[in-house]
Formats: structure tokens, C-alpha cells, sequence
């Protein structure tokens, strides 16, 4: 039994040991979960898939014991509630800074995943399942529906893009979204009216989509490797990333006005791209080597976070997922140099999490969700407001 062990103790001295000669910390106490029980929820033990696949678009992300995927809230307007998405649940949830949820039913085979607030306060979502997008009220209701399937001459049914990923356009009133199943991304405008613009790369699945500091939205290509610029008018231009096979998730505009950043994946890196389409990596000190990211976000100091969990398709080891704080001197930090930036690990005290999205919530505390754990949890950073 002594001789079974002494490896594992090995192996977790000698990370320790590394952590603390290049300035990473862990912290354990920082993090609070809440369990969202969504109707229709169950409460299997079995894992659920870690990564996003991509073998059959229609059931992206749909994974059978967890659901929780995308969270928001009213920035503009200093909300004090989380709204997020129940994918496999049909549901979205009204959640306050006590955990307290409340769930409103999107319809039967709906699939809500993509939710942002546009700059008039108003919250809409993406129903991936049933090609539509729609306004939803704070009561939870909703107000309006716009079809973005695609309708092309000739055929006999609607095609549906599988909304996936939403974003606001600089404007703040246009809405764009990634077409997931029809590698496209898409824009409603204002005037309720929707246009289709093709990815050059096929086979790209177009996940999530951001405005940059320069009016253009920026999408990340899973499978493409890719990052795609898109004007308003809707003229694409994608960008290589130079590691292959990175699938890059999420992306978010940089604090100095002048970048975007997403996160890698399977890269285990995350990255910034100027607006000319350069692109840093750097790569993510992992807690083990079977580690795999998912958001992340910049809190109002400019410290980047972001999520690194146990890829459930390569279990072992077992061990604990994280959320990542890196130094805010990584913004304008050379590719590759982690030598100056401080990085503090704050283990999540669930397993098998599949982390998925993660925030900067109104109490200047560091939100996230739980896909796999149906959960959404809090890094406390600070005094609260």
C-alpha cells in the first residue's frame, strides 16, 4: 500500500515544489458551488464527455448528467442576477448573488445556450435546438422570436444554423451569432431582418463571437483552428493560430482596447490577437497533464482567469479542476513569458466539473458554470461589494 502511494506523493511534491520557484500559488478556500437543480434534472454519477464534440453537430454540448452552460449579467444596468442557460434542460435560470435560482421553461427541444444583454438592457437567447433566437423579459417570458434558420432556394425545409454562441455588435443593438451546423456566422439587425455570412474554412463550427475594440466581431473556429474577423457587412477574414489542434473556445475583447483573447483548449494556452491578426500564445501552467481549458475572463484589475478541468475522455490521473488567475502583466507580456506574472491556482471543490464559461460577477467576485456538475461556482478575489 506504501509502495501504491509513494508515486502519487511524489509527483505532488515535485509540482509543489515547481509551483512555488516560479511564483504559482493554490488556494483553497476561495470558492463557493451552488447546485442548480433544473427541472427535469437527474441525478446520475456517471461522467459526462469533457470536451466539446463535434461528431454529431445536433448534439454539441449535449451531455446527459449536466447542462449548465452559459451565464450573463446586465453590466450596463448593474444587475444583481446571473442569467444562464440549461441546454439539455430547455429551461434558462434567474440566479442572485445567494444562489437562489429561478427556471423558465424556452419550450420543449428548444436547446438555450448563447445569452448576452444588448446595451439597451434587453437579454436575448440563442435556442440552438429549434434555430431560433429570442427577447426574453425579466419575468422570464418571452417577447420575441426571430427565426435564423437558413432558407435556401430550392429546398424542401428550412436549414437550421444551430445557434450556438451570441454577441452584441458595437452598436449594441445587433445581434450576431455563430451557425454552428452551417459554418456561418449570422447578425440580426434592428430592424428584425437576418443575413448569413459564410466561413471561408469548411468544417470550421464557429463557437463563440465577440465586438472588438476595432467595431468588428471576432469568432473562434473549433475545428478550423482559426480565428475569423467579421465586419459588419459581413466580410470574413480568418487568422491561423499557430499551435494545431488548439480548439479555441472563448473570446473576449482585452482590457487595453486594442486586442482580443481566447482560450485553447486542447492548446492548454491562452492567447491574444491584435487587430491586424497577430497572435501570442501563452501556455497555462497545468495542475497535471491530462488538463484541458475552457473560458475565461478579465477582471477589472486586468488579471486574466480562466478554467482548467480533468478531460473526462483521459480521466487518469484523477485529480482537481481549477480556476487560473495569471498577473495583468501578461498583457503586454512577450509570447510565451510567464516569468513575471504571478499565477494562482483556487481548486473547485467538485470532480468532473467540464467548466464551461466564467464571468466577473457585479460583487467584483469571479463567477463560473459547472457543465458537467449542473453548478455555478464563486471565486471570492476581494472584500465584497
Amino acid at each position: 500500500m506504501i509502495m501504491s502511494i509513494r508515486p502519487k506523493l511524489t509527483l505532488l511534491v515535485l509540482l509543489l515544489v515547481t509551483m512555488a520557484q516560479s511564483g504559482q500559488t493554490r488556494e483553497f478556500d476561495n470558492v463557493r458551488e451552488f447546485l442548480l437543480p433544473w427541472p427535469g434534472r437527474t441525478t446520475s454519477s456517471s461522467p459526462s464527455p469533457a470536451m466539446h464534440d463535434t461528431s454529431s453537430v445536433a448534439n454539441h454540448c449535449s451531455f446527459p448528467n449536466g447542462s449548465t452552460h452559459e451565464l450573463t449579467f446586465n453590466s450596463r444596468q448593474n444587475g444583481k442576477v446571473f442569467w444562464i442557460t440549461g441546454q439539455n434542460y430547455d429551461h434558462v435560470a434567474r440566479v442572485d448573488l445567494d444562489g437562489h435560482a429561478t427556471f423558465f421553461d424556452m419550450g420543449k427541444g428548444s436547446g438555450p445556450h448563447g445569452i448576452e444583454f444588448d446595451h439597451q438592457g434587453r437579454l436575448w437567447v440563442s435556442l440552438e435546438f429549434s434555430g431560433l433566437v429570442v427577447r426574453v423579459s425579466d419575468r422570464g417570458t418571452i417577447e420575441q422570436t426571430i427565426d435564423v434558420q437558413i432558407y435556401a432556394k430550392g429546398a424542401a425545409a428550412p436549414i437550421n444554423t444551430h445557434p450556438h454562441g451570441l454577441g452584441i455588435g458595437a452598436d449594441g443593438k445587433t445581434i450576431w451569432f455563430t451557425g454552428k451546423k452551417t459554418n456561418t456566422v449570422g447578425k440580426i439587425n434592428p430592424d428584425g431582418s437576418v443575413e448569413h455570412f459564410e466561413l471561408p474554412t469548411v468544417g470550421a463550427v464557429p463557437i463563440y463571437i465577440a465586438a472588438g475594440p476595432d467595431g468588428n466581431m471576432w469568432c473562434t473556429e473549433l475545428v478550423g483552428n482559426m480565428i475569423a474577423r467579421i465586419t459588419p457587412k459581413g466580410e470574413v477574414t480568418e487568422f491561423k493560430i499557430p499551435t494545431y489542434n488548439s480548439r479555441p473556445i472563448a473570446i473576449i475583447p482585452g482590457p487595453d482596447g486594442k486586442s482580443m483573447w481566447f482560450s485553447e483548449e486542447a492548446g492548454n494556452k491562452v492567447a491574444r490577437i491584435d487587430m491586424e491578426g497577430k497572435i501570442t500564445e501563452f501556455r497555462v501552467p497545468l495542475s497535471q497533464s491530462n488538463i484541458i481549458l475552457a473560458g475565461l475572463a478579465f477582471d477589472h484589475e486586468g488579471n486574466l482567469w480562466t478554467q482548467s478541468y480533468v478531460d473526462i475522455h483521459n480521466p487518469l490521473p484523477e485529480g482537481p479542476d481549477h480556476i487560473v488567475r495569471l498577473g495583468k502583466a501578461i498583457n503586454d507580456s512577450p509570447a510565451g513569458d510567464l516569468s513575471r506574472i504571478p499565477i494562482n491556482y483556487y481548486e473547485v471543490p467538485t470532480r468532473s466539473t467540464v467548466m464551461h464559461r466564467i464571468v466577473e460577477g457585479p460583487d467584483g467576485n469571479m463567477w463560473f458554470t459547472e457543465l458537467g456538475a449542473d453548478k455555478l461556482g464563486k471565486v471570492t478575489i476581494g472584500k465584497e461589494k
